[in-house]
Order: C-alpha cells, then sequence, then structure tokens
C-alpha cells in the first residue's frame, strides 16, 4: 500500500512514464520521495522499490552511493560550499569556515532548530567563478568569507519560501564564470534540487 498521498503517487506515474524501464526513475524518485519527508526515510526508499519493481536494497544501494540522497535529518536549507581544486586555491575552506562559525553548524551536521544544514562538496562545475556555494542546489560564485556570513543570516532570519540562484547571486556573489543569459524567476522550495516533474519549484513570490 502506497505511502504517498495522491498528488505524489501522480507525479511518480508521470516521472515513471518517461521511461522505457521502471527501473530507471529510480534517481528522481529518490529526489521524490526527500520532497515527502524532508530526507529518506526507510518507507520512502521503499515505495520508490515499488514503483521501480526493484528491490529496497537496490534501492539503497543507489541512494548511499550519491551524496546528494540524504538519508538523514536535513535543514530547511542546505549549505554546500565546494572545496574542490580550484575552489580551495581561491579561499573556499575560509568560505566554509566562515559558514561553519557563523551558523554554528560544522560540515554534515543541521542546527537544532531545522533551518540550516552544511557541507563541503566536490566540484561544482563553477571552476571559472570559483569559490563557489550552492544552497538547495541554487548556485552562487564568487562567494567571499563575509559573503558566506551574510548569506547564513540572511536565511536564518529572512527565511525565504524560495531560493533563487539570481537573487542569492546579486546578493552575495561575485566573479561568475560567464555573463548569465535571462534573469531565471524560478528556485528551490527545499533541500533537494528544483525540477518541475517533482514539484520542488516555484517563482519568488509565489508562496
Amino acid at each position: 500500500m502506497s505511502v504517498w498521498p495522491e498528488e505524489v503517487r501522480a507525479r511518480a506515474e508521470t516521472i515513471v512514464s518517461r521511461y522505457p524501464e521502471r527501473r530507471s526513475a529510480v534517481m528522481p524518485l529518490l529526489y521524490l520521495a526527500m520532497s515527502v519527508d524532508g530526507h529518506l526515510t526507510d518507507e520512502g526508499m521503499e515505495e520508490v522499490a515499488r514503483w521501480t519493481g526493484i528491490t529496497p536494497a537496490q534501492v539503497r544501494a543507489v541512494a548511499s552511493f550519491y551524496t546528494m540522497y540524504k538519508r538523514e535529518r536535513t535543514g530547511r536549507y542546505l549549505i554546500s560550499c565546494c572545496t574542490s581544486i580550484t575552489c580551495m586555491l581561491l579561499g573556499s575552506d575560509d568560505v566554509l569556515h566562515a559558514v561553519e562559525d557563523e551558523s554554528g553548524v560544522p560540515h554534515g551536521e543541521t542546527d537544532d532548530e531545522g533551518v540550516l544544514s552544511v557541507e563541503h562538496v566536490e566540484c561544482l562545475g563553477a571552476c571559472g567563478g570559483a569559490p563557489a556555494v550552492q544552497v538547495n542546489y541554487e548556485l552562487i560564485e564568487g562567494v567571499t568569507p563575509e559573503k558566506g556570513r551574510e548569506l547564513v543570516r540572511w536565511l536564518k532570519t529572512a527565511r525565504p519560501a524560495v531560493v533563487n540562484t539570481d537573487e542569492m547571486q546579486g546578493l552575495f556573489g561575485g566573479t561568475r564564470s560567464f555573463e548569465w543569459g535571462i534573469r531565471e524567476e524560478a528556485g528551490a522550495v527545499g533541500p533537494y534540487p528544483a525540477f518541475q516533474p517533482l514539484g520542488t519549484v516555484e517563482s519568488e513570490g509565489s508562496t
């Protein structure tokens, strides 16, 4: 019996229908499961197994391999600081330490209120705009330690319903890899990627 509400089941059906093999939908369905509970629960992974026709153990194998699938409680805002070579050489360790210090949350942890989670990650593909930071997978380039602190304070006080890469770049970013194109009004509503099929993307001011 499904543990997901009707709206989520409808999204799952749409996602599965896009693949010639149901099992190929395991990764987007894991994100869908995260959007239901805020992180991956045993029940959520079992539900993904039912939708894909594979075993819960196989689902867990995928979820445990990729770091973006969070299997423990995650805050409303997931701050990911890149510490790969280019970002590291341009000061990302200092950015990470500033974010940890300002938030009081060390790497891999979540604050007691469930507002902020902090992690360091491998390459975000924005080497030309290093150091790079993401909030709920929305990118900010050219972040300094002080701007990292400002970002933490903003998330804790403003508590935006939608985090948007263009807005955050303007507030907290610096040098970009390249000039971005048309302004993106949509953003992420939780600590998972903003994908239309998952219902995890909304426009600014829509909530």
